[in-house]
């Protein structure tokens, strides 16, 4: 049942966000160049990794040895407009088409994440990532890393589809209001605990 209302929502999604899929492609070819959206490897249910894909929202700088620059040093306003928005995240439709992904799980976080996972934590793979979550309806980047796990987990033992449709609907409106986008002091490269996404050199063209 879950994966067919994902094949539901997300191809219904697809079709009617395809004139703001192009807007935004549009937009990041202008203000970003190419290549308009990056894949990065997240560790999906079982553990298994998947290419999970995004409009960029940051540019390609290096520094004078071929390094990419900090994240904090590569974003640019449009790009924190794409984050802010959640529109970064439209193109994950498609993974969630695949099979990789769910509209609702725990959000799939970067790979060096796991070595600094409880065993407890480790129970969020049990099922598939999401698009959204319960930690995203409940404070997102507000919420420290334990919080945010222990949310993951609590989703993972009640999980069912009259659950998902609130997380679906709580996150309409969270995005509308666009809550807890970032928390107090945090910056765009303090990604180690908050799960926030830095594309560095994973970009694929």
């Amino acid at each position: 049942m879950k994966r067919f209302v994902d094949i539901v929502v997300a191809s219904v999604a697809i079709l009617l966000l395809s004139p703001i899929f192009i807007l935004v492609a549009y937009k990041v070819r202008k203000n970003l160049g190419a290549p308009i959206f990056f894949y990065q490897e997240r560790p999906g249910e079982n553990g298994k990794l998947f290419k999970m894909i995004k409009f960029r929202s940051m540019k390609n700088g290096v520094d004078q040895c071929g390094n990419p620059l900090p994240d904090e040093l590569r974003i640019t306003p449009f790009g924190q407009k794409l984050r802010s928005t959640s529109l970064d995240e439209m193109p994950q439709l498609f993974n969630v088409l695949k099979g990789d992904m769910s509209i609702v799980g725990p959000r799939p976080q970067m790979t060096e994440f796991l070595e600094h996972y409880t065993v407890d934590q480790m129970r969020r793979h049990e099922v598939k990532p999401g698009m959204t979550g319960l930690a995203q309806v409940s404070g997102r980047n507000n919420l420290s890393w334990e919080e945010k796990f222990d949310l993951d987990v609590q989703y993972v033992e009640n999980h069912n589809i009259l659950l998902d449709f609130k997380i679906m609907v709580k996150t309409v409106d969270v995005m509308l209001k666009r809550e807890g986008i970032n928390a107090p002091n945090q910056t765009v490269g303090s990604s180690r605990f908050t799960g926030s996404e830095s594309q560095s050199s994973s970009i694929v063209k």
